[in-house]
């Protein structure tokens, strides 16, 4: 049977106990390293993939997905509505009214957006009522001006359902004894929670009472567009059916430096933590070092029976390479099962030591969220593998250019 020679001296040095107690710790230690490393990466890669998506999702329950948008409100809306809605992947598409508003209670204010909506609408097209924590969206009827906050916001206020605020609109209204502000009070109806930044900026009223307090008449300021698939690049399609004057803007433009601030998130976690890669991979430098001059009268006798420079090269490069590659294939396996059962690894740790990591008060979320995406599992593992291989170079370099003579010279 064909053996392959340098396999053969490689892989007996992994596995040998004669003597070298220490350089086989050392091994040991790279292989605990690089598995390590591996795997905390593909976690921590996936656990930021699941915040990614939880938000993503959450927040595509309150803003929509394209939005048709003209600052002087666009009249006959309902005939784009109709083109629009005939656009393949459009779910639905419904009106709003928004502008700029401060809220004031007692001594708290609170610039927001108030946004314009009809509770009346089917549920796919208002998944806000979703998310409603206190109050119900029924309560939102023309002419009683009610109004339902975010969370965050109504913490921020100091308020709850029942309360009534004062809301002032960036207008004046001239009388012959002066010029006031346009304010109007307005009662809380309802309070939404949906886990991101829409939860401290967002204020919804009726559609009717929008129109009135912002003076628009029968026009709308825009159309909401939902897709059935965010993720679709439909906006195109979109922008071919209405006029040059309407703005069409995608819920990725107007987030962009949120979800660009959490890619650069991503990216920096996932550069700090290959460190512990790299570690390993100066581990396994050192011990193929120790092993070299550990092994140097092994290399001399293989050396004067025939072997070449090399065959002793590719030796040692077989030994860093195999405990390399399988801390990664172990780290891979190992942090694939992790990252997929995160959530209900972390909720047996807490129900067992009765701590929450997350406390449903303070956070929106319950569970910790996951989601395990191949393409970051194949970048770990090949920057692994690579890494591995690369270490093996400057020792299996060395052992090659050992002197039978001089390794000899001095072993009794």
């Amino acid at each position: 049977m064909f053996i392959n020679l340098p396999s053969f001296i490689g892989l007996r040095y992994i596995f040998s106990k004669r003597r070298e107690g220490f350089v086989s710790f050392v091994s040991l230690f790279s292989f605990c390293a690089m598995a390590l490393g591996v795997m905390a990466l593909i976690v921590v890669m996936s656990v930021m993939n699941g915040f990614d998506r939880e938000i993503k999702t959450r927040i595509l329950n309150i803003i929509p997905h394209i939005t048709l948008h003209n600052s002087r409100g666009i009249e006959n809306w309902t005939a784009w509505a109709t083109r629009v809605a005939q656009v393949p992947g459009v779910r639905a598409v419904t009106p709003f009214v928004d502008g700029p508003a401060m809220l004031t209670f007692g001594d708290r204010f609170q610039g927001v957006s108030l946004q314009g909506i009809d509770p009346a609408l089917p549920q796919e097209a208002m998944p806000i009522s979703e998310h409603l924590i206190f109050g119900d969206m029924e309560q939102l009827q023309p002419g009683g001006f009610g109004v339902v906050l975010g969370s965050m916001l109504a913490q921020s206020l100091g308020v709850i359902t029942g309360d009534t605020l004062l809301l002032t609109l960036p207008e004046v209204t001239v009388t012959p004894v002066g010029i006031f502000p346009r304010v109007k009070r307005v009662t809380v109806v309802g309070i939404f929670q949906v886990g991101a930044q829409v939860d401290e900026g967002i204020a919804f009223i009726h559609i009717a009472d929008a129109r009135k307090l912002l003076r628009l008449g029968d026009r709308v300021k825009g159309l909401r567009v939902i897709l059935a698939d965010p993720f679709s690049d439909t906006a195109a399609a979109v922008r071919a059916q209405v006029p040059e004057h309407i703005e069409v803007s995608t819920w990725q433009e107007a987030l962009g430096s949120l979800f660009r601030a959490i890619r650069m998130e991503k990216m920096v976690v996932g550069l700090l933590l290959m460190v512990i890669v790299g570690v390993a991979a100066f581990n396994i430098v050192a011990s193929l070092v120790l092993m070299v001059n550990d092994k140097r009268k092994d290399i001399a006798v293989l050396r004067t029976m025939g072997a070449d420079a090399p065959t002793i090269t590719a030796i040692f490069r077989i030994q860093g390479g195999v405990v390399g590659i399988t801390g990664v294939v172990t780290g891979v396996l190992v942090g694939c099962v992790v990252a997929v059962n995160i959530g209900a690894i972390v909720a047996g740790l807490e129900s067992l030591f009765g701590f929450y990591l997350f406390d449903p008060g303070l956070y929106f979320i319950r569970r910790l969220p996951s989601q395990l995406l191949w393409q970051d599992v194949a970048l770990i593992a090949s920057a692994g593998v690579v890494l591995s291989l690369l270490a093996t170079l400057y020792p299996a370099s060395r052992a090659g250019h050992v002197q039978p003579a001089e390794a000899l010279r001095y072993d009794h």
